[in-house]
């Protein structure tokens, strides 16, 4: 099949295709007499692995890695399930900065009054300046939207 037929098939894009080959992700793709790139089904199957795996988050070395691993039919599986635990701690870490940001966006977006006052505690934040309050009619450090 072709590199347009192959990119259906296997759900990679057929820029995708002609990179992970230029990087030796992939074996290169055979040839037709008129210099067309040909793909066979074993070939779909590691495109499709690959996206999969790109899909889960792995890195392309990770990717790298986990084909070697499924080529190696003598392979220990625990090295895979490794492999796959590192990549969920990895995970699990990047949720955990995302929850944050999250939770600070949430924060300043609710202290923010989102009226006609040029006041914004998000702007405020970003720009790296102390918040101002309100106390007793007064502004004080720390209330950026006013009332």
């Amino acid at each position: 099949m072709n590199i347009g037929e192959a990119s259906h098939a296997s759900g990679v894009s057929a820029k995708m295709i002609r990179y992970y080959e230029e990087i030796g992700l992939i074996a290169p793709a055979g040839r037709t007499a008129a210099n067309y790139r040909v793909y066979d089904a074993d070939s779909v199957n590691r495109l499709r692995f690959v996206r999969r795996s790109r899909n889960l988050g792995f890195s392309l070395e990770e990717t790298e890695r986990l084909l070697k691993l499924w080529d190696d039919k003598e392979r220990a599986s625990a090295e895979v399930k490794a492999l796959a635990l590192a990549h969920v701690e990895e995970l699990e870490g990047k949720i955990a900065e995302m929850q944050a940001m999250r939770d600070t966006l949430a924060h300043l977006a609710e202290r923010c009054l989102g009226n006609e006052r040029p006041n914004c505690p998000i702007l405020a934040d970003l720009e790296g300046k102390p918040l101002r309050q309100k106390t007793a009619g007064k502004d004080k450090a720390g209330d950026c939207c006013g009332d």
